[in-house]
């Protein structure tokens, strides 16, 4: 559980990361430097390529969890304000316990609805803001990119490969990055023609460490934890962000503010001392399970905008 929480925890770093060093206005194209480099080099690392249905699942796990995810939390960073869109995302857990009742069969616990309203109302302290404006198609993207991402998830419990973890995080990490090319291209264009050496170095960060070493991790957890638990998990990534401004950005931290950290963290132990099910730990010694989302949307890279998470 522990290894898989540093996974949110680096990619709480993202804001900090794309604000600082990569170029401005361009989140889907960090979406796919940070995704397709990354599901290559683990491809030609492992040598493993998809069989069978995994062709098609790998494409429909890789759209879930990041093509797809990142596009809808694209649109729900331009048109809602950071706090808004990342509040919207905390309602994942609820949304993947929900689903991980109806598809695998898991008990859905009034300990673990509470803890998951519990977990929004702490993130909307966190980094919702007074007078904070909505948008219908802004906030349907919202919610649209908290299923997508709850129901790769889960489907990743459910369809286990028997391909080693690291080839099967290429293959959706490649799935999602492939997906998201065409979108981004549309988008916002061509790349730039010239990319700093900080550039290369936000870009780099984020594909070796943000996407192949941090979502393996995360990808091992959901094999070993529950999807709910994973996904409780995710709730550290704006707590981890939020700290992250505070501390090398020089932003405000309020007491409202430490507050709902303080009640982020408290749902999310309560969520993960629930007593297991009787299948947990039969599914823990099997082959390691299809990668998911990234704990955290590429957020609208402007300083004075909240970090948007999920």
């Amino acid at each position: 559980m522990l290894v898989t929480a540093l996974a949110p925890a680096v990619w709480g770093s993202t804001y900090l990361v794309t604000t600082e060093l990569l170029p401005p206005g361009r989140p889907l194209l960090a979406g796919v430097l940070r995704a397709l480099p990354a599901g290559l080099l683990l491809i030609a690392i492992t040598r493993r390529l998809p069989k069978g249905s995994w062709w098609w699942r790998s494409l429909v796990l890789g759209t879930l969890n990041i093509g797809a995810f990142f596009a809808l939390l694209f649109i729900a960073a331009y048109r809602l304000p950071g706090g808004v869109a990342a509040t919207l995302s905390s309602l994942q857990p609820l949304i993947a316990a929900g689903l991980s009742a109806a598809l695998l069969g898991d008990r859905l616990s009034l300990r673990t609805v509470l803890s998951g309203v519990a977990g929004v109302a702490g993130v909307s302290l966190l980094v919702l803001r007074a007078g904070a404006r909505l948008d219908g198609l802004g906030v349907a993207a919202a919610l649209g990119g908290a299923v997508v991402m709850a129901t790769g998830v889960v489907l990743s419990k459910r369809w286990t490969p028997q391909a080693p973890l690291l080839a099967t995080t290429g293959w959706q990490l490649t799935a999602g990055g492939l997906v998201l090319l065409p979108a981004a291209l549309l988008v916002e264009g061509p790349p730039p023609a010239h990319l700093t050496g900080a550039n290369l170095l936000g870009y780099g960060y984020l594909g070796l460490i943000g996407a192949a070493f941090a979502y393996a991790l995360w990808f091992r957890g959901i094999h070993a934890l529950s999807p709910t638990s994973v996904t409780f998990l995710g709730l550290l990534s704006p707590v981890v962000a939020t700290a992250l401004g505070w501390l090398a950005l020089g932003q405000d931290l309020s007491l409202v503010q430490a507050f709902g950290a303080v009640i982020v963290l408290g749902s999310l132990v309560a969520a993960q001392t629930q007593r297991p099910r009787a299948t947990a730990t039969a599914t823990a010694t099997e082959v390691p399970a299809a990668p998911a989302a990234p704990a955290v949307a590429e957020p609208r890279p402007a300083a004075h905008r909240p970090p948007v998470h999920h």
